[in-house]
């Protein structure tokens, strides 16, 4: 998965999934595929989530 990838971006693919998911358009091969996809793109925001969370804590304790 591309490091770089923005939390906006990352957000829009789970979104994809999910109403792929819902509409099953999936068979079981892709079910296996886009749910691992899935796992990486939650990681991939909660850890952009915690990083911003962390840098506005220590701009706080700064002012």
């Amino acid at each position: 998965m591309e490091k770089a990838m923005k939390y906006e971006e990352a957000m829009k693919q789970l979104e994809q999934i999910v109403s792929k998911m819902e509409n099953d358009e999936l068979d079981i091969d892709q079910m296996s595929e886009q749910l691992k996809k899935a796992q990486q793109l939650i990681k991939l925001c909660k850890d952009k989530l915690m990083k911003t969370d962390k840098e506005i804590q220590k701009i706080l304790s700064e002012e």
